[in-house]
């Protein structure tokens, strides 16, 4: 089967439910954006929205705190994502299996093997059925494994954390470790109760989510979607029954039988902060994804990026004040009038989703990429 890149960006947007919708929930969404980045809490509900046809964010809420059908966790790079609850033991298992990733810390900072687990496993124990704030949590560990958990030696956003803060994101990884929900200001770890499931069962979940969400793709980007060596990620491709195809010419891989090639659909979105479509590590490389004008403007900062029939063809900011919100777009090519309306629906239901009453200007997007 030979793909043309053009094919491959009608896939994306279609299994990302945004050109077709076919999701019935936020877990439903969650699932096929193969997780969904949740480091800005803003952004992950609207990117939920955006794939859901009358859902607002406090439906997504819903979902994470009262159903508990989603789980926000550390995922794909050790970031924070969103997960769905009855497929997390698969993800906690496969992310268990990846080799880890060399620790950035120096010797006076970072920790041992052995302590690593030691707090690890402690974790795990402090947070069954509770709810504890990084302060809460750091005491208990420092009464359960030593002080040494709570020297404070990580140089962080102009603080220092205590040093077991190294290894969070591992432990959410684990599996012994998941935000609960925020007290006040203060966000909160709590224990997802979950077992990782075995090995191969969980790789072959993730692989086939990955190439169902990004595919057709190759080892090399799956390694660096999910932060792992590409020998390793190779080896992993090797071991799974996947249909080999190309994309222009370029070996590439997907799921066995999922061949489809929607009919391209003229759309225009504005994707938040971190969307799950996530032009830097998904698949396609970022020249074709970024043409033009994109490649230089939006590419090097981390915007909320407006796509046009599957590419990148400007930027957008909003800015909230009470119940209305004030949507900037930044496009870097002469819009039809087809696509102007386009974008004013666009704008319609991100201020459905975000509860507020939406402003459009077309102009110059003056803030800086989100950190």
């Amino acid at each position: 089967m030979h793909f043309s890149w053009s094919d491959v960006r009608a896939r994306r947007l279609a299994h990302h439910g945004l050109t077709t919708p076919s999701a019935n929930s936020p877990a439903d969404v969650v699932s096929a954006m193969a997780g969904t980045h949740a480091q800005v809490m803003s952004a992950a509900e609207l990117a939920i929205g955006l794939r859901l046809a009358d859902a607002t964010r406090e439906d997504v809420r819903q979902a994470l705190w009262t159903d508990r059908s989603i789980v926000k966790t550390f995922g794909p790079r050790g970031t924070v994502h969103f997960l769905p609850a009855k497929e997390l033991p698969l993800w906690v298992g496969a992310l268990s299996a990846a080799p880890p990733v060399p620790t950035p810390w120096t010797d006076d900072v970072r920790m041992t093997d052995e302590q690593t687990e030691q707090v690890l496993a402690a974790i795990g124990h402090i947070l069954d059925g509770v709810e504890l704030t990084v302060d809460e949590l750091t005491d208990a560990l420092v009464g359960t494994v030593g002080s040494w958990a709570g020297d404070l030696v990580m140089l962080a956003f102009q603080s220092n954390w205590a040093r077991w803060r190294q290894v969070t994101h591992v432990a959410g990884m684990r599996g012994v470790l998941c935000f609960g929900a925020n007290k006040g200001r203060k966000i909160t770890y709590t224990s997802p109760g979950v077992r990782p499931a075995p090995e191969a069962a969980s790789l072959k979940h993730v692989v086939e989510a990955y190439l169902r969400a990004y595919g057709p793709s190759t080892p090399q980007r799956f390694a660096h979607w999910l932060s792992a060596p590409v020998k390793w990620a190779t080896t992993v491709f090797e071991s799974m029954d996947l249909e080999e195809v190309t994309v222009e010419g370029t070996r590439a891989w997907i799921v066995p039988g999922d061949l489809d090639v929607p009919a391209p659909v003229e759309s225009v979105f504005l994707l938040p902060y971190f969307d799950g479509y996530s032009y830097r590590v998904g698949n396609q490389p970022s020249g074709l994804m970024y043409p033009g004008r994109a490649k230089d403007r939006v590419l090097p900062g981390n915007f909320q990026n407006l796509v046009i029939d599957g590419e990148v063809a400007g930027l957008w900011h909003q800015r909230r004040s009470g119940r209305k919100v004030d949507i900037t777009v930044e496009p870097l090519r002469k819009l039809t009038k087809r696509q102007h309306a386009r974008l004013d629906e666009q704008a319609e239901r991100v201020g459905v989703i975000l509860e507020a009453k939406p402003t459009v200007t077309i102009g110059l997007v003056t803030v800086g990429g989100h950190a």
